[in-house]
């Protein structure tokens, strides 16, 4: 596996890549890997000749500072678990790489950015939405890859792409689970051990909850902090505090009830 830091170096890749007739498949992450990454990482591998990791801990899309300081970081265990899967190239660009306008310049939407999670956290699809069309720009992938568990950001990303006629296949992945019917996330290394019985609680609630409503007092009866919990087209998404960690999850629902 090669790691790249630099625009120039990658151009230089790149054109080497595509003067070959190569495929290059793309998935942006923010490091702290774990299953859910993998199973993005195996399916772009599997579909295309060519495979680039990012590794960005993106600043813009924290509204909380705090969330960006305790973001787990562990650059080397995944470069070496990249290296494993058989990843091409790593790309690893610090901040003024991907902001050398320092953020001047911000791609915004209006509409469903603000519902969900945009309306409880102010600027970060903001952050994600430019972020996202930066590494597109830098790395130029024919495929793009994102997992359903970030099932907003997923359909804004797709949006994205459509609305200014980006030349990049955006695929999704199903959401990956523990044993136990968590969503796999770097965040769940944050929770207790009270705390991830909890997530568990919440899993199973979120699926086997009859309506929207029903989630909600459940969640609500077990101390569980409720940031929405809501039905869209055809999904069932939610948001909550356990441990002070912010946790997300959607289940398929026959329909929007």
């Amino acid at each position: 596996m090669q790691t790249v830091r630099a625009v120039a170096g990658w151009n230089t890749v790149r054109v080497e890549v595509e003067s070959s007739g190569h495929t290059i498949g793309f998935v942006p992450t923010m490091g702290a890997l774990h299953a859910g990454h993998t199973s993005l990482v195996e399916r772009c591998l599997a579909e295309n000749d060519k495979t680039v990791v990012s590794i960005f801990v993106n600043p813009t899309q924290f509204n909380d500072p705090k969330d960006l300081e305790k973001y787990p970081r562990s650059v080397d265990v995944d470069s070496r678990r990249l290296e494993e899967l058989g990843v091409d190239y790593l790309f690893l660009p610090d901040r003024v790489t991907v902001y050398p306008d320092d953020y001047r310049y911000r791609l915004t939407e209006t509409d469903l950015s603000t519902r969900l999670c945009g309306a409880h956290r102010p600027g970060h699809f903001e952050g994600v939405l430019t972020v996202v069309m930066r590494l597109f720009n830098i790395i130029r992938p024919h495929r793009a890859y994102f997992g359903e568990k970030d099932y907003q950001q997923y359909r804004l990303i797709e949006d994205m792409v459509t609305a200014f006629l980006m030349d990049v296949e955006i695929r999704s992945c199903p959401i990956v689970r523990d044993a136990d019917g968590v969503a796999v996330s770097s965040r769940n290394a944050l929770l207790s051990a009270d705390g991830r019985k909890l997530a568990a609680e919440f899993a199973s609630i979120l699926k086997n909850g009859d309506s929207a409503l029903a989630v909600r007092n459940s969640l609500e009866d077990r101390g569980i902090h409720l940031d929405y919990v809501e039905d869209w087209l055809g999904r069932r998404l939610a948001a909550v505090f356990i441990d002070e960690v912010r946790l997300i999850d959607n289940v398929e629902i026959e329909s929007e009830k």
